[in-house]
């Protein structure tokens, strides 16, 4: 059978749309780095999630090849994810403006088995590059341990997110958590809808914030 991270880890990609607190293990993934408008027509985002899901599916579709990963069992391709944070003066915001996506920050993401290695990774780069003659030199292998965070599912379009994330903050200070962005914690997406097939009211997205408990350093 088909493995398939979010039916077997319901608690990290099917959580219900009202805030919970949940620890994330450390995860792999693919990643790509970027800034700008991610609506932007042409833009370094949507060149990122091609590169993502070549990597992906390369990976996924090596099986069929004869390149022998170790470990290798079938799954589904996880579900496109993205860090998103903002900067003013070279510091730090809290949260996100959603109305200055031109200032938008991001890593994009899809998650890989854990028996993906380095040198599986740079095997899956070079065949997108012969194959689909693709710049790799954006992606990279990206281990990730998110800890502890207040998360919840939102349904609607994702300029209606500020009203989920109020939902969030306030069940997190009522549990005794603070909010704990930082260089390394990151206000968090993972997308189970295509926007393309869904509309806007209909998509669903997991909302992801860093936390703390009051109090700790």
């Amino acid at each position: 059978m088909t493995f398939d991270y979010k039916k077997e880890y319901k608690e990290f990609y099917l959580p219900k749309a009202k805030p919970q607190i949940v620890k994330i293990p450390k995860m792999q993934f693919v990643a790509v780095r970027g800034k700008g408008n991610p609506n932007e027509e042409g833009g370094g985002y949507k060149s990122a999630l091609e590169l993502l899901y070549a990597i992906s599916y390369t990976i996924k579709m090596s099986k069929m090849g004869d390149h022998r990963i170790e470990g290798y069992f079938d799954y589904v391709v996880p579900p496109l994810e993205g860090f998103w944070w903002q900067d003013k003066n070279g510091v730090r915001m809290p949260g996100i403006n959603y109305s200055l996506k031109e200032e938008f920050q991001w890593i994009s993401l899809i998650r890989l088995p854990d028996f993906v290695t380095n040198k599986d990774f740079e095997w899956a780069k070079e065949s997108v590059v012969h194959k689909k003659g693709l710049d790799v030199s954006r992606a990279e292998i990206f281990p990730f341990e998110e800890g502890e965070c207040v998360q919840l599912m939102h349904l609607g379009s994702y300029d209606d997110e500020p009203a989920s994330v109020k939902l969030m903050d306030d069940f997190a200070a009522a549990n005794g958590y603070a909010l704990d962005f930082s260089e390394n914690r990151y206000h968090h997406e993972i997308y189970l809808s295509d926007p393309r097939k869904t509309v806007p009211e209909k998509c669903k997205t997991v909302i992801r914030h860093p936390i703390k408990k009051v109090g700790e350093k």
